[in-house]
């Protein structure tokens, strides 16, 4: 436990952030596994998904939740799957 006040108010920040973050790593995740699984699919909707699990990943970049170079893995990874399937 924290000894000060101060200590205190960090903590209970630090644990709102994490909860928040944990939130967005999770859509993330989601988005990008769809996507994946939907590149053996139909071409119109895994374009499509491919599409909503980068702007997932661009918004967490932004946020800080993830660190931007991920960010441009993670959608060079799934751009790379999207055009290998065509």
């Amino acid at each position: 436990m924290p000894n000060s006040k101060q200590g205190n108010k960090v903590a209970r920040t630090a644990e709102r952030k994490r909860l928040r973050n944990r939130s967005a790593r999770s859509s993330v995740r989601t988005l990008i596994i769809k996507a994946k699984s939907s590149s053996d699919a139909k071409e119109e909707a895994a374009y499509e998904k491919t599409m909503m699990a980068i702007s997932g990943v661009d918004k967490a970049a932004n946020k800080g939740v993830i660190h931007r170079n991920k960010a441009a893995r993670l959608k060079s990874r799934l751009m790379k799957k999207l055009n290998k399937g065509q």
